[in-house]
């Protein structure tokens, strides 16, 4: 994976808090903040999905279509309790 140089300010308390855990982790500082921020970026990709789901499912026919499919698939499973494995 390419990398990229960038500057930013970040308040000197926090790049200490930074640099201990990244010690602690027995990382890096770029490799440290590099994580968290991918980190980051996946729970906001995460959260997104989630609002989208959520607001799907909110739908109450999509959601009693899709007890009505379930209702249907358990009528037709076969029981497979006495199976032998």
């Amino acid at each position: 994976m390419a990398h990229r140089k960038t500057a930013i300010a970040v308040p000197a308390e926090i790049l200490d808090e930074v640099d201990r855990a990244a010690r602690a982790r027995g990382e890096s500082r770029s490799r440290f903040i590099t994580r968290v921020l991918r980190l980051a970026v996946r729970a906001r990709r995460d959260a997104e999905v989630t609002r989208r789901l959520d607001a799907l499912f909110a739908d109450e026919s999509l959601a009693e279509e899709q007890r009505h499919e379930a209702d249907d698939l358990a009528r037709h499973a076969v029981d497979w309790a006495d199976e032998r494995w």
